[in-house]
């Protein structure tokens, strides 16, 4: 086994980019389609910063959005109408879908009617039958589709990755994950909102936030769930139609075991625990991007925190989507990766239903 010191000489920040400085000579172009606070906080700085791509063109139902955001970041503004019909679709090689779950798929086929590369928000979309469809519209038109869990390309989660692999806690036993927020305060007080209707959002709590324990679990051990034991309840008006909390245990090969759960209506929190034979380590702050990431190892009765730079989540993942298109290397979180974590939502949901363990096919 290696020592610590001696494994982390071996990490780089970014260790999926091409060391051939001759690689990448250009940018990708993107469209960005849905304007919301993440798309203006999050998703366009990080665009901007990634070294790898540029927006060109915004579009979203809101006239008001469009023109605000184009006249911001020096953009072609459109309507979904023009963006459907092909104006301006020589100005963007990609397009981003950061709308509500259930439009999705409305947004891919115009991707890949006009043979432009998708990278989508998660979940994929709001059920398990439309994922499947958004998925194969994207094969069919043989255009590469990413998905955009964040999490794969923040360097904390990969260093964690690379340490189970390392065998530095040896064989991992059980994992606890939990994101939580009060959504209705921190995400506005509108409770109109598309999460709480569940056609738009497809469910709350689990569809929102519990893909992010579900999906990073799933990236660090590089295995998926073959069963699933949940519950979900609401107790405030606002959430009458949707999840408002859910905790769900998920049961990986070798019999690892992770437990998780999360909330919309509690103390803001994230925390991604594993444990292993010989050790331990923890993710505290986990998920939320608006948080730096603590990473510590706790091994032979040490505590240690392990150092990392501190990254732009969004920067990351649009820096590994223009590097990867640009370098033509398949996305490890494609349309079949995200439509494993569509099955086990839908099995947490059945599960929740039935009180009894799903497997999950």
């Amino acid at each position: 086994m290696h020592s610590l010191g001696e494994y982390f000489d071996e990490f780089t920040h970014r260790d999926w980019q091409t060391r051939d400085p001759t690689a990448v000579s250009d940018t990708v172009r993107i469209a960005v389609v849905g304007l919301g606070w993440f798309t203006r906080e999050w998703a366009l700085p990080g665009i901007e910063r990634s070294g790898f791509t540029e927006a060109t063109v915004a579009i979203d139902i809101d006239p008001d959005a469009v023109a605000t955001v184009a006249d911001e970041h020096d953009l072609i503004g459109l309507t979904p109408e023009k963006f459907r019909n092909g104006v301006a679709s020589e100005a963007y090689d990609a397009v981003y879908v950061a709308t509500p779950n259930a439009t999705h798929l409305e947004y891919a086929e115009i991707a890949a009617d006009q043979g432009a590369a998708l990278l989508c928000e998660k979940p994929l979309e709001a059920s398990l039958d439309r994922a499947r469809r958004l998925v194969t519209i994207c094969d069919d038109a043989d255009i590469p589709l990413m998905v955009g869990y964040r999490m794969q390309t923040d360097p904390a989660v990969r260093r964690l990755k690379e340490l189970l692999r390392g065998d530095f806690i040896g064989d991992v036993l059980h994992i606890h994950g939990t994101m939580s927020q009060t959504m209705l305060g921190e995400l506005g007080e509108e409770t109109g909102q598309w999460r709480l209707d569940p056609d738009l959002s497809g469910g709350c709590a689990l569809m929102d936030i519990g893909i992010y324990p579900l999906n990073t679990t799933r990236f660090i051990l590089d295995a998926d769930p073959t069963e699933v034991y949940g519950h979900t309840r609401s107790a405030h008006d606002p959430f009458e139609e949707v999840d408002e909390h859910a905790t769900f245990q998920l049961r990986f090969p070798d019999d690892v075991r992770a437990l998780c759960s999360v909330s919309q209506n509690a103390q803001h929190a994230s925390r991604l625990e594993i444990t292993g034979t010989d050790g331990q380590l923890i993710l505290d702050p986990a998920f939320y991007e608006r948080e730096a990431r603590e990473l510590t190892l706790v091994r032979d009765g040490v505590e240690s925190e392990i150092e990392f730079d501190p990254v732009h989540q969004l920067e990351e993942e649009f820096a590994y989507f223009g590097h990867h298109l640009l370098t033509d290397t398949n996305f490890v979180p494609d349309g079949e990766h995200a439509l494993a974590d569509m099955r086990v939502l839908d099995a947490v949901y059945e599960s929740a239903a039935t009180g009894t363990p799903i497997a999950v096919e």
